[in-house]
């Protein structure tokens, strides 16, 4: 068995043209072989006998180009000669190659020229003769089907491998990418707000003609500790590219009422005239979740495009009916914008409420000021 398998891989690690050689060298030492049998005949026998088992042994070279041809070739020198050497690689070779219906047609006469062939040097019956024949034939053109199919699976089973290697790799990169944006998103939702309230602070102390010295260290105390927080937020952010835990889906803890109500704070300590109207206790993680963050943009765009606006926030809503989420500031009495502004925070908010089945409207109002409302059902799809 050892010995087997080491003459197979042997066998298989040599190129095809070396396989080749090997066939055409097999078959010209049997063509040999048979010329030196028939010495006794007349020269011009043996000689024409060794020739045409000469040439089908040189034609073996070109088996795998023409496989047909070459079997052909060999049941007519096996015909002639009585060697079956040339003939059974061709059927070998063909049965590999193809296995379909010109295999059976050049199998069966294979057999048939085998059976005629062993008739004029045996007794025996035409049922024992084509059994026999069918038995040889049928062993080669076996092996060449086993090999071939086994060749074919081999084939299919390394291109699937690649192709789920392929698509392992676009997934991946899928992946990474989806982990950026989200991460992109996570880092502007938490500190766009923080750092709207630094220029906030910053543009009041500016406009102030001549703040006192209280103004001046309550503004930089604000300053300061926003300043601090934004970088803990950005800390916590971006802390999830070291974390080794797959399933962590958010990358902070759920927020909840008081979190909100300290959003609203931030900004009524910034100077922006906020009112909260919350008429809606815990709310679900997801929910809460994406309701503070519709609050913290909302007001981020007031610090950014409307400082010193009127806001009222409201959150609202019960099991049946959802819950709804509203920034609604007045028209700005003047002042130009503190920050360029992006459009992530609104797309990304977007993208938010409608995995959770909900919607995002944000246009001017009617007075001349902006609303934000988000509506979404308290079982999220």
């Amino acid at each position: 068995m050892a010995i087997r398998t080491r003459l197979t891989t042997m066998w298989e690690r040599a190129g095809p043209r070396t396989r080749d050689l090997v066939c055409v060298l097999l078959g010209l030492l049997a063509a040999f072989a048979e010329a030196r049998a028939r010495r006794d005949e007349p020269a011009a026998v043996w000689s024409l006998i060794g020739s045409i088992a000469a040439v089908g042994a040189i034609a073996l070279w070109w088996r795998r180009r023409y496989p047909v041809a070459v079997t052909l070739i060999g049941i007519v020198v096996f015909a002639v000669t009585g060697l079956p050497v040339v003939a059974a690689i061709g059927l070998f070779t063909l049965a590999v190659v193809r296995r379909d219906r010109v295999l059976a047609a050049v199998t069966v006469l294979a057999i048939a020229s085998f059976a005629i062939v062993w008739a004029f040097d045996t007794d025996d019956g035409w049922p024992r003769l084509i059994v026999t024949a069918a038995l040889v034939v049928g062993f080669f053109v076996a092996a060449g089907a086993y090999v071939g199919a086994r060749r074919d699976l081999v084939d299919a089973l390394r291109e699937r491998a690649q192709r789920a290697e392929a698509e392992q790799e676009v997934r991946a990169e899928q992946a990474r990418l989806a982990e950026r944006s989200r991460i992109a998103r996570e880092m502007h939702d938490v500190l766009a707000h923080k750092v709207s309230l630094i220029a906030l602070h910053a543009g009041a102390l500016e406009v102030q003609a001549a703040p006192s010295s209280e103004q001046v260290a309550a503004s930089a105390a604000l300053i300061r500790t926003t300043a601090r927080e934004a970088m803990e937020d950005l800390r916590e952010v971006l802390g999830v590219l070291r974390d080794d835990d797959p399933e962590r889906r958010d990358l902070a803890p759920p927020p909840r009422r008081d979190d909100i109500a300290r959003v609203v704070a931030a900004s009524c300590a910034a100077g922006v005239q906020t009112e909260l109207r919350m008429d809606v206790d815990d709310l679900p993680d997801p929910l809460a979740r994406t309701a503070y963050r519709v609050v913290r943009e909302g007001l981020t765009n007031v610090h950014k495009h409307a400082r010193g606006a009127a806001t009222v926030v409201t959150v609202a809503g019960e099991r049946s009916t959802g819950v709804t989420v509203e920034v609604v500031n007045r028209r700005p009495v003047g002042g130009a914008s503190l920050l360029p502004g992006s459009g992530v925070g609104l797309l990304g908010l977007e993208e938010r409420v409608g995995l959770l089945g909900g919607t995002l409207e944000a246009g001017p109002g009617p007075d001349g000021g902006w609303r934000l409302v988000a509506q979404m059902p308290w079982s999220h799809p």
